[in-house]
């Protein structure tokens, strides 16, 4: 490792120092993060095993859940196991590429979650406001393309930060990260080199895919209600309304979390680092473990396939 008046060239390690502050009780926060992820792997796991296995259930709504379920399956395992490593294990280096790897993959797999929310929001207004034409605009074609879309939208956009982190920034003050996992900003403040073109880019990725998509699913649920309110029948109005639910509570615990985590990294000098850290955390494992929960519970075609798979009795 080369030093120069005290900064590092291109550290080959960093150190995760997990929740600042916290570093005491760390193994106790440990158990319930360990808890909702083994819940958020074993829900999503269902939801996927259901959905593949009951046809009737081949529709856009439930392959974007799918999309979905995987997606946060892949997002809190990019995290987890690292973060009990430092938890548990005193387990903190990381090698510098492989930070950049698990900072890649987060953020595109967040992108990506946000992709599928606003896909499962589009395909929610055709169904209420055009009901007619449903079948026709969410073809089997356009679902797979938006899958597509979605997923090459995140990698495409995430790549500059890896790309900019790896070529511009040189010098570190320090090789410690004052987070539990390898998010960007946190990296980038390690550099004693001018960060304004990561931040800057940064802020882009950020409003081009979170602005854009939040804005997007606002839209179509003004018109859905808009929609829905105008219907003649109060049991029309319910039912409509109640699809719409599960996916208003899984929009805004996302967004909100979101947010919160995004702008507390660039403005919230004035909150504690452990409340901040701690909040990134749940951000990451709060919508994988909730999103079977919400699903399962508000949609009856999933919860009566639950409900058969472990309380049917068995035919001898």
């Amino acid at each position: 490792m080369l030093m120069f008046n005290g900064s590092v060239f291109r550290p080959p390690v960093l150190t995760l120092i997990g929740i600042p502050g916290l570093e005491s009780v760390q193994c106790w926060i440990g158990i319930p993060f360990s808890v909702m992820y083994v819940m958020a792997v074993f829900g999503n796991s269902l939801l996927l095993l259901i959905i593949r296995s009951e046809n009737s259930l081949h529709k856009p709504m439930y392959i974007f859940l799918a999309l979905l379920g995987a997606t946060d399956i892949a997002l809190s395992t990019c995290i987890l196991p690292k973060m009990l490593g430092i938890f548990w294990f005193h387990l903190p280096e990381i090698s510098f590429d492989a930070c950049l790897l698990q900072m890649w993959l987060i953020h595109s797999f967040q992108a990506i979650e946000s992709g599928v929310l606003l896909a499962m929001a589009l395909d929610r207004y055709v169904a209420i406001c055009d009901p007619l034409r449903h079948a026709t605009v969410f073809s089997q074609q356009l679902v797979t393309r938006i899958g597509v879309g979605v997923t090459l939208r995140a990698a495409i956009l995430a790549t500059p930060c890896l790309i900019l982190i790896k070529c511009r920034l040189k010098l570190y003050r320090t090789t410690v990260v004052s987070h539990s996992y390898c998010e960007h900003m946190a990296i980038v403040k390690l550099a004693i080199e001018d960060i304004r073109i990561n931040k800057i880019y940064g802020l882009f990725v950020a409003f081009t895919i979170l602005g854009f998509d939040i804005i997007f699913i606002t839209l179509s649920y003004v018109r859905i209600f808009i929609t829905v309110f105008q219907l003649p029948q109060k049991e029309a109005r319910l039912k409509a309304f109640n699809t719409c639910i599960a996916h208003i509570c899984v929009f805004l615990q996302f967004y909100l979390l979101a947010f919160f985590s995004f702008f507390t990294h660039r403005f919230g000098s004035h909150i504690p680092p452990y409340v901040h850290i701690l909040l990134s955390n749940l951000y990451l494992l709060v919508p994988p473990f909730l999103n079977p929960i919400v699903y399962g519970v508000k949609t009856k075609q999933i919860r009566d396939h639950v409900l058969k798979m472990f309380f049917s009795p068995k035919s001898s």
